[in-house]
C-alpha cells in the first residue's frame, strides 16, 4: 500500500484537531503555508508541514502569541533554554495577573459591603466572570474585549446572551435528528455559531485561542456545562470544515 504523502486542508484539520479556519489564517500570515497546491488549486500539506504545525501547537499551548511562535520557528539559533526562559516569563505574568485579581476581588468585596442585598447567583456570576477573564486573557486582550463591548453596546450583548441558548438548542436538535454536518441546515447553524464567536473575538486569533483554552480547561463557564457542549463543538467544527472544502 502506497504511503500517504500529502493532505488537503480539511484532512489535516481532522488529523490534528486544528480548525480549517485556523489553518487558513496560518497560511494567510505566513506562519504555516502548504508545501504545494493541486492542479485544482487545493492546499496540499506534506509531512514537514505537519511537523511544523505540531511545533506551533506546542508553543501556543505554552501561551506564546503568534508573533512569538513566528520568532521561535524562524530563528536557527533558538534554543530549548530560550523556550524555558520565555515560558517562565509567561508564568510570572500569570502570577502578576493573580495578584491583580486578588486586588480586584478586594475591591468587589468593599463594594458589596455598601449594598443592602446581593444574591448568591449574582455574586457567583460576578466572581466567575472576573476570575475567568483574569486567568485566560492577557491585559491587551482584555482591553480589546472591553473596547469591543463598548462598540457593540449593552443591548447587542444582551441579544447575543439570549441567542446562545436558542442556538445550542437548535444544534442539539439537529444532532439528535441525525443531520449530517454536510447538510445545509448544519452549515447554517455553523455559520450562526461562528458568527457569534467572531462578534466576540473581533477576528483576533489570539483572543480566539485564549477563549478555546478557557473552554478546554474549565467545566463550567458563565453557567454553561462545557462538558455537555463538547459534542456540539465537534459537530459545528465538522459542518464548518465541510463548508470550507
Amino acid at each position: 500500500m502506497k504511503e500517504r504523502t500529502s493532505w488537503k486542508v480539511g484532512e489535516l484539520a481532522r488529523l490534528t484537531g486544528v480548525s480549517v479556519r485556523t489553518l487558513h489564517h496560518y497560511d494567510a500570515v505566513g506562519l504555516l503555508c502548504p508545501s504545494r497546491r493541486s492542479d485544482a488549486g487545493y492546499r496540499l500539506y506534506e509531512r514537514e508541514d505537519i511537523v511544523r504545525l505540531g511545533q506551533i501547537k506546542s508553543l501556543r499551548h505554552m501561551g506564546f502569541s503568534l508573533e512569538e511562535v513566528r520568532d521561535c520557528l524562524s530563528r536557527a539559533d533558538f534554543s530549548p533554554q530560550q523556550i524555558v526562559h520565555l515560558h517562565l516569563a509567561k508564568v510570572k505574568e500569570q502570577i502578576e495577573l493573580q495578584q491583580k485579581l486578588a486586588a480586584r476581588l478586594e475591591a468587589v468585596e468593599a463594594q458589596m459591603k455598601h449594598r443592602k442585598t446581593v444574591s448568591t447567583q449574582e455574586f457567583i456570576r460576578i466572581t466567575e466572570a472576573i476570575t475567568m477573564t483574569e486567568k485566560y486573557f492577557t491585559p491587551e486582550q482584555k482591553a480589546e474585549l472591553d473596547e469591543r463591548a463598548k462598540t457593540i453596546g449593552q443591548e447587542r450583548i444582551k441579544e447575543v446572551e439570549a441567542e446562545w441558548p436558542r442556538l445550542m438548542a437548535e444544534v442539539r436538535e439537529a444532532m439528535e435528528r441525525g443531520n449530517a454536518p454536510t447538510s445545509e441546515t448544519s452549515q447554517a447553524l455553523a455559520r450562526r455559531w461562528n458568527g457569534l464567536v467572531e462578534e466576540f473575538t473581533g477576528g483576533n486569533p489570539d483572543i480566539l485561542g485564549s477563549l478555546n483554552t478557557m473552554y478546554q480547561n474549565e467545566s463550567n463557564v458563565a453557567g454553561m456545562d462545557v462538558d455537555a457542549m463538547r459534542e456540539m463543538w465537534e459537530f459545528i467544527a465538522q459542518a464548518g470544515d465541510a463548508a470550507s472544502e
